[in-house]
């Protein structure tokens, strides 16, 4: 998927110890920036980014983690690469057990650590110092946090006020801290870095609106039939990747579709989308656009070559007309609507809670 709205995706953990310290790894095959946080880059056999952290540590360290919450996902672009959707969970520290039984992969990894957060962000490169730093300053109630190229947005700003970034040290952070046969010259890598973002699958993802009147109703459109179907959706769609921010794309196809600029609230769920073996899975975030009054539902003019109709529906009706995961997104959405402000989206799969532990 080679176009402008193919994204890559990866899953990385957070491994924390009894002391507050966070696990890193030295990878074997970097000379730049050795350090990182253990995890990869989802593959297309993974049934979601926490299948892939878990496929990821099984790999990297030999046991299986307890994965907890989705601590953030933070949306990175770069133009050496393809943007990227990075998943970055809390587990369970490892046991007594499971830290006998490490097993580095010898071909990616020589040396595993804990941290503590001074020095864990000075190793690590300056993006991912951003992400884990966000990760560990604001409180596990907000998670997941709302990320872009590390930086807060949403929701978890306000748990989050400006400092200034610690100076990036890398691999000399961790002088005296490695075990016995870390250190050793790096062997070249196993692909070139084109070949590598060439050969990693991609997904795509999407922006929802949930907007309601002053009576709760929910304001859904239905396309114009596509494949043999016109279904109801709320407003929104395919988010332009290699151009723009989720909120952004948001944003834009309200407009597009409604004539409305409304600017995104809070994010309200991250959904993934991957019920049918004959499609990529797609990723889903769906935004609070708050109450529309009498004025703004009446400026309302659509789409006439993508939309068909608009209509309000109450949210057991929505519910009915809506394919399934879209009605079960819906109803978590409106869920997280009705907590604090400051409370993180809902991880979804296919609509439905994801399940931790």
């Amino acid at each position: 998927m080679a176009d402008g709205q193919g994204i890559m995706a990866a899953a990385g953990v957070l491994f924390p110890d009894e002391d507050g310290r966070v696990m890193v790894v030295r990878t074997s095959y970097r000379t730049k920036h050795p350090v990182a946080v253990p995890g990869g880059g989802w593959d297309a056999a993974d049934a979601s980014p926490r299948a892939t952290a878990v496929r990821e540590i099984r790999e990297e360290l030999g046991v299986t983690p307890v994965l907890r919450e989705l601590a953030c996902l933070d949306w990175s672009r770069d133009h050496h690469r393809p943007p990227i959707a990075a998943f970055l969970y809390w587990a369970d520290p490892l046991t007594a057990a499971q830290r006998a039984a490490v097993r580095l992969e010898a071909a990616e990894l020589d040396a595993i650590v804990h941290l503590p957060p001074r020095l864990l962000l000075s190793a690590v490169p300056p993006l991912l110092s951003r992400r884990m730093g966000a990760c560990l300053r604001a409180p596990r109630s907000a998670a997941p946090l709302e990320l872009a190229d590390g930086l807060p947005l949403g929701h978890c700003a306000p748990h989050l006020p400006p400092r200034p970034a610690p100076p990036y040290l890398g691999a000399a952070a961790l002088d005296g801290l490695l075990p016995p046969g870390a250190g050793r010259d790096a062997p070249p890598p196993p692909m070139g870095r084109e070949e590598y973002y060439a050969s990693r699958p991609r997904i795509r993802a999407k922006a929802r609106m949930l907007f309601t009147d002053p009576d709760g109703r929910v304001l859904l459109v239905r396309l114009h039939p596509w494949r043999g179907l016109s279904p109801w959706v709320q407003p929104g769609g395919s988010i332009e990747a290699d151009r723009e921010l989720p909120r952004a794309g948001a944003r834009r196809e309200t407009l597009e579709e409604l004539g409305l600029d409304r600017e995104p609230g809070r994010l309200l769920a991250v959904d993934w989308v991957s019920e049918h073996p004959w499609d990529p899975p797609h990723l889903v975030l769906a935004y609070d656009g708050g109450t529309l009054g009498p004025e703004q539902l009446a400026a309302v003019r659509i789409q006439p070559e993508e939309i068909a109709e608009w209509r309000l529906f109450t949210p057991r009706e929505a519910a009915r007309v809506l394919l399934p995961p879209a009605a079960r997104r819906l109803a978590a959405a409106l869920a997280v609507r009705a907590l604090p402000p400051t409370a993180g989206p809902a991880e979804l799969l296919n609509g439905a809670p994801a399940a931790t532990g």
